[in-house]
């Protein structure tokens, strides 16, 4: 009897533990239990925007810009960083996150072969990033990190040491990524790759689908995270991101017209707000952090790579919008197209172009001399109106407001502060390739800028292509390009165009810009590499007019 109870009880405890590794087995092939049924922790607190990502976003239908539902090993896009004064700033950005899933990201990094959880931080549901900031950061070796969701999305990268022993900064520098074109940027990841920059600036419009910044951005990310996951990357939002045409922010103003040229933002300010937290809460810490109207946020600021000294400007956030406040010329408030308009009369006491703020800002930036053997100012577009054609070849206009060139009293400030500080200025935005030497109050007298070309070039291409009476002293010796040297443009300043690369250029005109400081010499060099060039060949050449070597004074 005593026998029989416990083969009885053996029985037991095996059939029971049979039920056990079944149930197991069969949780462990389960799929994770994401919430499909729940409602999203988080709503959009606006309306018919960004719909791709936001609320029940898994319930949308597949879309024609990036595919949201990736497996969940792939949560994490990328990550994107900047280091000044020894703060670390590291942007995660993830993939759309169903219900049920965490909110946690970590930050590791790998010290004497050991990954080690650094910090933690929350997830925002609108926009799908965190922001890890790391105080006495060691900027003097490299480090490993990657970034961890749940137990299996991972993102590696490699935080550079501060190049302060090279002689030799490079800035590689891209614009205007037009949905046009949403295959892969192969050409740039590889000749970027090959030249090695120690930074990376891409000047705006990351994003084309005005309404749908987060897919959009993704889809920037995953293009060109290859080259931003082992090396600081500065990136700035333009008009196009935020979701206009053009941009004139006036201090944060509520927009009444979609084109925005009365001035403001025309979406929800919590849209805004999202698109420069995912494209800027990276950045060092703004100069002064004083929220604008609205309550959106200010980024302005400056990081200093290896003695290189960059100023980040915002030149559209304070800009004044034209509509109402100068006589309309032309078919638009911000197009003239009149010969005989008067340039003083768009020039209206009252008008703001960087504001007050950035001017202060760029004034003690230009006095700023410990660890500095250089500078250059990076913003979203040209002070001068540099292109005559936009859009297509019969659409000439004599002046263009979207452009820094107006309000031309603005215009003077912002180069005195450039000029004082003996710096540089890169920008993009007008799909439109240039080299051109200010003047304030004569030829020659300012800044030099290089305007980088855009990524893709088949969305209004613009063309430098004055008129006669509009060579002032041209063209420039030595010098293959037929349209150069002095001229006023419509805006009657004075600029000297010593390169600029037109549509018909190879690759349509399309490219990037690479800037070699030399700190022994104070020469910077400007490189304008055409999209499908390859730049490891032998035989590789540049737009015509490229290379550019100046010296600063």
């Amino acid at each position: 009897m005593y026998y029989q109870s416990i083969i009885n009880l053996s029985a037991r405890l095996i059939f029971f533990g049979l039920l056990l590794i079944a149930s197991c087995s069969k949780n462990e092939s389960r799929e994770p239990d994401l919430g499909l049924e729940k409602e999203p922790p988080v709503s959009a607190p606006f309306e018919d925007l960004d719909t791709l990502a936001t609320n029940d976003w898994w319930n949308r239908d597949s879309n024609e810009i990036v595919n949201l539902k990736v497996p969940r090993e792939e949560a994490i896009a990328f990550g994107i960083y900047t280091v000044s004064e020894k703060v670390l700033k590291l942007s995660a950005q993830l993939f759309p996150l169903y219900p049920n899933e965490t909110r946690e990201v970590r930050l590791e990094i790998k010290k004497e072969d050991k990954w080690q959880v650094i910090q933690k931080q929350s997830v925002n549901d609108i926009g799908w990033s965190a922001l890890f900031r790391i105080e006495n950061w060691d900027s003097s070796i490299d480090i490993p990190y990657r970034l961890r969701h749940a137990e299996g999305a991972v993102f590696e990268g490699l935080i550079r040491k501060d190049p302060i022993n090279k002689q030799e900064i490079v800035l590689a520098a891209l614009s205007c990524n037009s949905n046009k074109d949403r295959g892969p940027r192969s050409h740039y990841l590889r000749n970027i790759r090959h030249q090695d920059p120690d930074l990376l600036f891409f000047a705006g419009d990351q994003s084309y689908d005005h309404q749908e910044h987060t897919a959009a951005w993704l889809k920037f990310g995953l293009q060109f995270r290859d080259l931003f996951r082992d090396r600081p990357c500065i990136t700035i939002p333009d008009d196009h991101d935020i979701g206009q045409g053009n941009l004139w922010g006036e201090n944060g103003k509520i927009s009444k017209i979609a084109a925005g040229n009365d001035g403001g933002y025309f979406f929800h300010k919590d849209y805004v707000k999202m698109v420069e937290r995912c494209q800027t809460a990276h950045l060092p810490d703004p100069y002064d952090p004083t929220p604008i109207e609205q309550g959106i946020g200010v980024y302005y600021t400056n990081v200093n790579i290896g003695g290189v000294d960059f100023a980040i400007v915002e030149d559209r956030k304070f800009k004044s919008g034209p509509n109402g406040k100068i006589p309309q010329q032309g078919p638009r408030p911000d197009h003239i197209r009149n010969p005989d308009y008067d340039p003083a009369s768009v020039d209206v006491e009252g008008l703001v172009l960087l504001g007050n703020r950035q001017l202060e800002f760029l004034n003690r930036w230009a006095e700023k001399k410990e660890g500095v053997a250089m500078k250059a100012v990076l913003s979203q577009t040209g002070f001068c109106g540099g292109a005559h054609l936009h859009g297509s070849q019969d659409n000439r206009l004599h002046a263009d407001m979207d452009s820094n060139g107006w309000p031309q009293t603005g215009r003077k400030k912002a180069l005195q502060a450039i000029k004082k500080a003996n710096a540089v200025h890169i920008a993009g935005d007008q799909h439109l390739a240039t080299i051109i030497h200010h003047g304030i109050e004569d030829f020659g007298d300012g800044p030099w800028a290089f305007v980088v070309p855009a990524i893709v070039n088949n969305y209004y291409s613009r063309w430098w292509w004055p008129l006669e009476k509009e060579l002032i002293n041209s063209p420039l010796p030595n010098n293959e390009l037929p349209w150069t040297g002095q001229f006023f443009d419509g805006f009657n300043n004075k600029i000297t165009m010593h390169a600029y690369a037109n549509p018909d250029s190879p690759s349509n005109g399309a490219g990037y810009g690479l800037i070699r400081f030399n700190k022994n010499n104070k020469e910077v060099t400007f490189e304008c590499w055409p999209r499908e060039e390859d730049v490891s060949s032998s035989v590789a050449r540049q737009f015509s007019g490229w290379p550019k070597t100046i010296t600063l004074d």
